[in-house]
């Protein structure tokens, strides 16, 4: 009875062990590869965009002067408010000015008396010097009078002229029509003397100037682009300018490019562009800041590629895509611009490459995966298929 006993734990305890060896025998079984969200890229053509600032300055700006000397008697317009051309905004004193007005006139009929008497001797004297009765001598003195007085006659009439002009001057009327700003001098100062004073300033904003620089070294890569044919520019009359307010969104209708620089500003190695953009209701104002995209041309043979697959290190841009073999790859990449939600890559991939969009977090170079079409609306599906990265795993 012992020895059938002592047997039994025995038996158990070998059967445990042969239990225990086969389980180690046994391989743990392998996870599947993640899957992953990819496109095929392909090359194509896109508008060829930069993104600069710019800053705004208006159409026209017209400087209010005082053109006469005198008192400056009141201001006829509300700052801030619209103004006409040819409206009268300031007042001064033309007390003075009429009475030289006056004075140029009684100078002229002066003249006119002085004239009218010189002809009258000259012409007599020509009727008697063939009869003998007047001297060559005395009818040379008689013409000479005439014409010296007949000059007279004109320059007194200038006189009145200018006399007229400056008393019209005492009305300061608009130059051009647009925004008036705040008056400079106020009521009771003497003004005109000497320089033209300034009493305020015009702004036509109905249209405005964009200003904005570009630096003269991508401006030669976009001519070199061109010349290799990556790249076709549009040309000064073609070429439109994209504001984006402050607040994000974009401003309508588009600017137009007019002016571009033929020079290279010493200062900021940049060149000078500017373009006109319509403010009919007066939104945008002078001197505001803009963010701008110049539609420049077309480039091409280039990738659309979703933004979340473009990738950054110390190494630069690159993106991760699927090979053949389904694993993954890692390819720098060139991706300076967008194009609304996607990179616009222009070196580093191939045409039919697949291009990892979503499960970033669970791959890495040399991994196996499951490659599926991305599609954006399930996006954090595919996202959740890999949620934990690499580093995080045991």
């Amino acid at each position: 009875m012992k020895s059938t006993t002592l047997r039994t734990p025995v038996l158990c305890l070998s059967l445990l062990a042969l239990a225990a060896c086969g389980k180690k025998d046994q391989a743990p079984p392998q996870a599947p590869p993640p899957e992953v969200g990819v496109v095929k890229v392909q090359s194509q053509s896109t508008p060829l965009t930069e993104s600069l600032v710019g800053r705004l300055s208006p159409y026209r700006s017209a400087d209010v002067r005082a053109r006469v000397a005198g008192v400056l008697l009141k201001r006829t317009y509300t700052e801030g408010a619209n103004v006409k051309e040819g409206q009268v905004m300031f007042q001064i004193d033309p007390a003075p000015l009429k009475a030289a007005l006056g004075n140029a006139e009684g100078a002229l009929a002066q003249q006119v008396a002085t004239y009218t008497n010189n002809k009258i001797a000259a012409q007599r004297a020509r009727e008697l010097a063939p009869k003998g009765y007047v001297s060559r001598s005395d009818l040379d003195n008689a013409e000479a009078a005439e014409r010296n007085s007949a000059a007279a006659v004109q320059a007194a009439r200038a006189n009145v002229e200018t006399a007229k002009i400056n008393l019209s001057y005492a009305n300061v009327i608009a130059p051009i029509s647009g925004r008036s700003n705040q008056q400079q001098v106020t009521e009771g100062a003497l003004v005109g003397q000497g320089d033209a004073t300034l009493l305020t300033t015009v702004d036509q904003i109905d249209k405005l100037y964009v200003n904005f620089t570009m630096g003269v070294s991508d401006l030669d890569q976009l001519r070199a682009a061109a010349a290799k044919g990556d790249v076709t520019l549009s040309g000064q009359d073609k070429t439109t300018v994209q504001v984006t307010l402050p607040d994000g969104s974009r401003y309508q209708p588009d600017a137009s490019l007019d002016f571009s620089s033929t020079t290279v500003n010493p200062t900021t190695g940049a060149v000078n562009l500017r373009a006109t953009v319509e403010n009919p209701d007066q939104r945008l104002l002078p001197g505001q800041y803009v963010t701008l995209t110049a539609n420049l041309g077309e480039q091409h043979n280039v990738f659309l590629v979703p933004q979340q697959a473009v990738l950054r290190d110390v190494s630069g841009a690159y993106a991760l895509v699927v090979g053949a073999d389904n694993k993954v790859q890692r390819k720098n990449v060139t991706a300076n611009n967008t194009n609304g939600n996607n990179w616009i890559v222009t070196s580093g991939l191939n045409a039919g490459d697949q291009v990892i969009v979503s499960g970033l977090q669970a791959v890495q170079p040399g991994a196996p995966v499951k490659p599926t079409p991305w599609d954006p609306n399930k996006q954090p599906t595919q996202q959740a298929a890999g949620a934990q990265p690499p580093a995080a795993k045991q």
